[in-house]
């Protein structure tokens, strides 16, 4: 039964996405068969795994509205141990579909229920929001991975997502659990990647990985050739740190 990891934050650009991307990759290259699951709009997971967002004649927008099964719309990947159930701009309009809908906050949860077995690993990329398309990979998964860039600002909001976190532990799903804190963007020259460090270990404690992602640049150009870091450049210090996590995640 696969173990389900939503990585989310409602805030943009703290490299949720290239998680996702690297995270799922680096598991499949350990063996791991597994599934990324795209539900933000705007379908970044899906091109930077190699998939033409702009091609893709079904997607998880028609799971979410019924019209489709997850096993329809997966697709393979360059690695043979990754699968991705990709996104599209049609998500945007998914959420006003959804309201109307029976038990609306656990209808992905249904839909990975009928593939959990073939998996060992089921990925979630949020979108940068708090709503119904994050409370249902919340409500999915059994815990959630927040990444934090440390620039400034950086734990502002976080209490907003904590709360979520919190209601939905309260109202569906009880055994969701925070899977780690994951420091990214990190420049370990700056005072302030350092200060922010420190910060989220003070508040977060040993849910911190022990991992940081530094800043790499080749890391920030993987995602426009359509490929992971490790099939970009597997020397880049990207690529090692993503290694790294893969294996705190495996450990734990």
């Amino acid at each position: 039964m696969a173990r389900i990891i939503a990585v989310a934050n409602q805030k943009g650009g703290v490299g949720k996405t290239t998680t996702a991307v690297n995270l799922s990759s680096c598991l499949a290259v350990a063996e791991k068969k597994t599934l990324l699951v795209d539900i933000d709009p705007q379908a970044n997971s899906t091109s930077g795994i190699g998939l033409d967002k702009t091609k893709m004649e079904s997607s998880v927008y028609e799971v979410l509205i019924g019209a489709k099964s997850l096993l329809e719309v997966i697709k393979p990947t360059d690695l043979s141990f990754l699968n991705v159930a990709p996104s599209s701009i049609a998500l945007v309009g998914a959420e006003v579909e959804m309201v109307t809908m029976m038990s609306r906050e656990k209808i992905l949860a249904r839909a990975l229920a009928t593939v959990a077995e073939r998996y060992d690993y089921i990925i979630i990329d949020c979108p940068p929001s708090l709503g119904l398309l994050t409370v249902n990979a919340l409500s999915a998964a059994q815990s959630v991975m927040i990444p934090i860039q440390c620039e400034y600002y950086a734990l502002e909001g976080l209490g907003q997502l904590l709360h979520t976190i919190q209601l939905v532990q309260n109202n569906l799903n009880p055994s969701l659990e925070i899977e780690g804190v994951l420091l990214t963007m990190y420049d370990g020259r700056l005072n302030l990647s350092r200060q922010v460090a420190d910060e989220a270990r003070k508040f977060f404690n040993n849910r911190v990985y022990n991992t940081v992602i530094s800043r790499n640049v080749r890391l920030s150009e993987a995602p426009s050739f359509g490929k992971p870091i490790i099939l970009y450049d597997i020397l880049s210090t990207g690529a090692e740190n993503y290694m790294a996590l893969t294996k705190e995640v495996l450990s734990r």
